[in-house]
């Protein structure tokens, strides 16, 4: 698989200038993320004055001001004014206008035109016009959130030139194709920090993710302790994190997982549950899941049980589940006002098998419960159309797929970031599924490139194509450098191996680098050796210096926290392969001396290389080797020496 090279899908930051004289109306649109249902060119583009109006009133939505407000400030705006309809002052002839509110609002409604706001949740049009007598841009949602995301579609289409800052000239008609998106943090192992958390509720904001998940398995009150409430102190912390997802309009969603411990006939245990419950919905929380992941049910954990749902097995354990979660359903969130309703993972859920389990699901199981559900296996290679059909067929509704992609938290995952993009996952599933979370690593921002695709995906499955939104996602990390983004890719490619359970990955390791390597390999054995030599030289190079440029440049300071281990490894690695080359290309000249010296040397790095190791480890694997371009990089350069020594 190649991925081509792409221009910076979100503009860097710079000084205020003043706005160009000419807009123009040539050259393709920047790239928007996740792809719109429908964008296109539409006449001159939009100077950005130095003075902003900005149309709003009461129905206009709190965040999608005060982020438009800070898009316009960070991209050449040095004063930004908030007017309401129809109080535009005469001063305002010239000035960049941008209206702000519902589609239905009647300068809203009048100023888009032809372009039509979708009859969608979420939806939103939005017209950038440069014509005269004043620039204009108008942004019309269906709802809030569809207010929302029409500014995050805006922030994507500033342009930079000689004389400052413009809006590309453009119209969209744009909704989501799944009504839930986004990440559930499900792994094993150590959680992610309250800052980390943070920031991933502002990054969801950014690619139109709407739901978070939070049920780490190492919370102890999520899973073990999850009849005690949460002390002050993490209870302020879930408040404030609550805040910043509504903020961002994400959903945070609540989960607690008591199927370890719970007692489910006895009225105590289900006291203590929807009091967790109700801690949360007092902090803001208006969306709640209960897994039953995880756990046995071939033995109760009480005799009540027993006495009440009959000898443990598959049915019992369904009855046992059913009886509790219909209860949640019914007497919490159908009398909390606002609640979503309630979600569960059932016990039985990466498969396709009918079970006494699944029947008693479908059949007795709240229809307005959402069932979730991880595809074929828990790490599925693929998840097709047909198999979502036939998993709401054993759960008796559309399924809510918790995707473990690119999670890390299994022993085939050991040593490994999981930078390869989002794929494998049809085109279409938005007709057969209610929504998908992506479950990521325990490190936020190396997952943020996996999860960057699931959320495009999500958004518009038919048009999603990973070899695009891939290198996007590296440009996002990137804050739309180039070189950075160039050099991500280098690393990602090293970092490409996605493993199922079984021994097979769903994703290869090192395709570009594989494909260099072949090239190579031809080119030696045809004869064209020094050919051969310089070509790979000039991409093992790359490999040696991309860690300090990711290091040194644009890139997001948590993802080069999150990936040191690796960076140095790749560093090493590289300078290894170098080496080599060099090696190879002194024996070809009959220097045996100095093939031998470089060999020495070579051997030298390739120990350093492998005596690296992820410390201290986030993951419950420990502290492991990292695994760079395994398979690959390792075998060509055993595949040299031989050669050498042969």
């Amino acid at each position: 698989m190649a991925f081509g090279a792409l221009p910076a899908s979100f503009s860097a930051q710079a000084a205020p200038a003043p706005a160009s004289e000419e807009p123009t109306s040539e050259g393709p649109l920047p790239p928007v993320s996740p792809t719109p249902q429908s964008l296109a060119r539409a006449g001159e583009d939009a100077g950005v004055t130095e003075r902003v109006l900005v149309v709003a009133d009461d129905r206009t939505d709190a965040a999608a001001q005060k982020r438009l407000v800070r898009e316009l400030k960070s991209h050449g705006a040095e004063r930004v004014d908030i007017v309401a309809p129809g109080e535009t002052p005469p001063s305002a002839a010239g000035l960049l206008t941008v209206r702000l509110g519902p589609g239905d609002r009647t300068d809203i409604a009048e100023e888009l035109r032809d372009t039509e706001v979708p009859e969608h949740e979420e939806g939103y049009a939005l017209r950038v016009s440069g014509e005269r007598p004043h620039p204009e841009v108008v942004l019309g949602g269906t709802d809030a959130s569809g207010q929302y995301y029409a500014v995050q579609t805006l922030r994507q289409l500033f342009q930079r030139d000689d004389e400052g800052w413009r809006i590309a000239g453009a119209t969209a008609s744009d909704f989501p194709s799944m009504p839930l998106r986004g990440t559930i943090e499900g792994f094993y192992g150590e959680p992610w920090t309250h800052a980390e958390r943070l920031d991933q509720m502002d990054f969801y904001g950014d690619v139109k993710a709407n739901t978070y998940v939070y049920a780490p398995k190492d919370d102890p009150y999520h899973r073990g302790k999850w009849r005690e409430p949460y002390p002050k102190d993490k209870l302020a912390e879930l408040g404030e994190l609550v805040d910043r997802a509504r903020a961002n309009h994400v959903r945070f969603t609540f989960a607690v997982s008591p199927g370890e411990s719970i007692c489910y006939s006895d009225e105590g245990d289900r006291k203590a549950l929807t009091s967790k419950l109700q801690s949360l919905y007092d902090l803001g929380t208006r969306a709640f899941s209960i897994p039953l992941d995880d756990i046995s049910y071939t033995e109760w954990n009480c005799e009540g049980d027993r006495a009440k749902y009959g000898e443990p097995g598959r049915e019992a354990a369904a009855k046992a589940q059913v009886d509790l979660l219909n209860d949640v359903q019914k007497n919490f969130v159908a009398t909390h006002e606002g609640a979503q309703p309630l979600q569960m993972v059932p016990t039985e859920y990466g498969d396709l098998t009918d079970t006494a389990y699944k029947r008693t699901i479908r059949e007795s199981l709240d229809p307005k419960v959402e069932v979730m559900w991880t595809g074929t296996a828990v790490v599925p290679p693929e998840i097709t159309n047909e198999q979502a059909d036939k998993a709401a067929e054993l759960f008796g509704r559309k399924v809510f797929v918790w995707d473990n992609y690119p999670v890390n938290d299994f022993d085939n995952t050991k040593g490994r970031l999981l930078l390869a993009p989002y794929d494998k996952r049809e085109a279409g599933l938005s007709e057969h599924l209610s929504g998908i979370v992506a479950n990521p690593m325990n490190q936020p921002y190396a997952s943020k490139v996996a999860v960057f695709g699931s959320a495009d995906f999500a958004w518009n499955d038919q048009d999603y194509d990973a070899e695009t939104s891939w290198p996007r996602a590296l440009s996002y990390l990137a804050g739309g450098d180039e070189e950075a983004t160039e050099a991500l890719r280098v690393f990602a490619d090293l970092n490409h191996m996605a493993p199922t359970f079984g021994d097979t990955p769903w994703q290869p390791q090192a395709p570009i680098l594989r494909g260099h390597v072949e090239d190579f390999w031809t080119a030696w054995d045809d004869g064209r050796q020094g050919e051969a030599v310089r070509e790979l030289r000039g991409y093992a190079e790359r490999i040696e210096q991309a860690p300090a440029t990711i290091r040194d440049g644009e890139v997001q300071k948590g993802f080069t926290v999150d990936a040191d281990p690796w960076l140095t490894a790749t560093h090493l690695w590289g300078q290894a392969a170098v080496t080599m080359l060099d090696a190879l290309d002194a024996h070809r000249a009959g220097d045996e001396g100095r093939a031998d010296q470089l060999l020495a040397e070579y051997r030298e790095l390739r120990e350093q290389a492998t005596a690296v190791r992820v410390d201290p480890p986030r993951n419950s694997w420990g502290k492991a080797q990292p695994r760079i371009g395994d398979g690959v990089l390792d075998a060509f350069l055993s595949e040299a020496e031989q050669r050498i020594e042969g």
